[in-house]
Parts: C-alpha cells; sequence; structure tokens
C-alpha cells in the first residue's frame, strides 16, 4: 500500500476513536479523500477510452486484475449504497440522477459478481464521461454526510429496516460473490462503515487501477 495513503489512513483510524479528536479525523479523512480523487481524475486525462476497459492482468489474483471502469463503477456503486441506504436512509445518487441510464450500465449492482470476460464486456458499454459525473456526485454527496456526522453517531449499529430496504433495492447481486457484503455492511456500526468504504477500500482498488494503467504504458512503449 502506497505508504504516504496508508499513514493517513492509520491516522484517521486513531483519530475517530476519540471524541475529542474525532472533528480532526474527518478533516484527515476527507484530506485522504481529496488526495485519492485528485489520482482517480488524473486517469481521467492520462488514459484513452479504451483503455479503461483494458484488462492486461486479466488471469491474475487481485483487484489488479479488473479493469479501470470496473474499479471506478465498484468504489462508487458501494460507497453511493452504503452513504444512503445504510446511513443517511434516503436515496442513492444512482437513482435520483438516473445515472444508470446516462452511464449506460447494465447494471445497478455493485459488479461483484461479475468475471473475467464478463468484467471487460461490461467496461466497454460504460459512458466514461457519465462515469466521472457519477463519481463527483457520489463524492460531493459523500463529503456532506460525512461534514454532518457526530461522535456519538459512530457506534450506531445498521437497524433491521434498513437492512430489508437494502435487499429491496436488489443492488446487490445474489450471487455469492457479492451477497456476502450485506451481512458484511450491517455487521458493522457507522464507524466501521467509514472505515471501509469510504477510505481503505477506495486506496486499495486505486492501487490496482495504477498496476493497471503502468502495464498498459509498458505495453504501448513494447509495441
Amino acid at each position: 500500500m502506497n505508504k504516504e495513503w496508508s499513514e493517513l489512513n492509520k491516522t484517521i483510524q486513531l483519530q475517530l476513536k476519540k471524541k475529542e479528536s474525532f472533528d480532526l479525523g474527518i478533516t484527515t479523512l476527507l484530506e485522504l479523500r481529496k488526495g485519492l480523487m485528485e489520482q482517480m481524475m488524473a486517469f481521467k486525462t492520462r488514459l484513452a477510452v479504451e483503455d479503461f476497459s483494458a484488462m492486461p492482468y486479466r488471469n491474475a489474483k487481485g483487484y489488479h486484475s479488473k479493469t479501470v471502469a470496473y474499479s471506478l463503477w465498484h468504489i462508487f456503486r458501494i460507497e453511493d449504497i452504503v452513504a444512503h441506504t445504510l446511513i443517511s436512509d434516503d436515496e442513492q445518487v444512482l437513482f435520483k440522477g438516473d445515472y444508470q441510464r446516462r452511464i449506460n450500465s447494465p447494471i445497478i449492482t455493485t459488479a461483484n459478481e461479475l468475471v473475467k470476460e464478463e468484467i471487460g464486456e461490461f467496461s466497454k458499454k460504460l459512458s466514461i464521461e457519465e462515469l466521472y459525473n457519477y463519481i463527483a456526485d457520489v463524492d460531493e454527496s459523500t463529503t456532506q454526510i460525512l461534514k454532518t456526522l457526530t461522535y456519538s453517531d459512530m457506534k450506531e449499529k445498521i437497524s433491521d429496516d434498513r437492512r430489508k430496504q437494502l435487499e429491496t433495492l436488489n443492488v446487490v447481486s445474489t450471487d455469492e460473490n457479492a451477497y456476502w457484503l450485506i451481512d458484511y455492511w450491517c455487521g458493522k456500526d457507522v464507524k466501521g462503515l467509514i472505515q471501509m468504504p469510504f477510505s481503505r477500500h477506495w486506496i486499495m482498488h486505486i492501487e490496482a487501477c495504477l498496476r493497471i494503467r503502468d502495464r498498459i504504458k509498458c505495453i504501448v512503449k513494447e509495441n
């Protein structure tokens, strides 16, 4: 893991644990997210459209076996679902902004259920321009949610009603590679959700995207 990102992430975890440093923890989290967002925005300017669906590590084990487009969709679908359905109990950005149609996505799920060729075909269908609009809107809405959270909110558990709402929306596939997410999310408190989907999850997938980007550049040079 990138050393700077890793250290910031560790600092955030420590700051969020204590009431006296909680507000600072949110500020540090927003700083980390800003830096990571800049990295994601750089993909848009430095990669060709076809690069977003490239799979140079197709047969590898790990997040780098996916595509950049898949990774971006996955990061922000998870964040949108967690932020709005589980934490804020309001409408997801995907639905509010009619983004499934705008992005031309065949699915509304996190895409955990997709494998190999399915990932590549899915990625080719997406409007990268609209995907980035979705990313910006989700990030903005999450930022507003984070700024309103208090230390006492951190220990709040996910209610049965919100779990049922999540299941009703069908935004998590029933495939075994995806459905575990419901138990995982609903077994955490708000602090646990912030620590994974809103920070560490970003880091893991962005680092995978950087590996994909670097491999694409090497292939171009070789040719």
